[in-house]
């Protein structure tokens, strides 16, 4: 289970951040250079809106399969106001473990920078 939700949750992490790199080079066309078009920035809007409520809930469902405390959920959610932060988040948490969860060896997590030891 905890692969699954590791995988859900980087899938939908990184796709919130594109979709915010998206809607602010939109902005930055319908604002910067040209206010005749728009840009891009309905549609742009409307779907980082959609992938930004998708990662709000993916979040609040994987938390507990992943085995985060409250204050990783809570940094989780905080990282998807700033641009592009949800992929800093996902980096960071795959980088110390948090998306290995509890049942890392059982349900076959990630465990990337995890090493084991053998028992002698």
């Amino acid at each position: 289970m905890s692969s699954k939700a590791a995988l859900v949750f980087r899938v939908a992490a990184v796709a919130e951040a594109f979709s915010w790199a998206a809607l602010v080079i939109g902005m930055i066309l319908k604002y910067g250079f040209s206010a005749s078009h728009e840009g891009g920035v309905p549609v742009l809007g409307m779907v980082h809106g959609v992938i930004f409520i998708c990662y709000v809930l993916v979040t609040l469902a994987v938390f507990k399969p992943l085995g985060w405390k409250p204050k990783t959920l809570l940094m989780a959610l905080l990282a998807s106001i700033p641009p592009l932060f949800t992929w800093w988040f996902e980096k960071w948490a795959l980088r110390t473990g948090k998306l290995d969860g509890p049942g890392r060896l059982s349900y076959g997590g990630t465990g990337l920078f995890v090493r084991e030891t053998a028992a002698a």
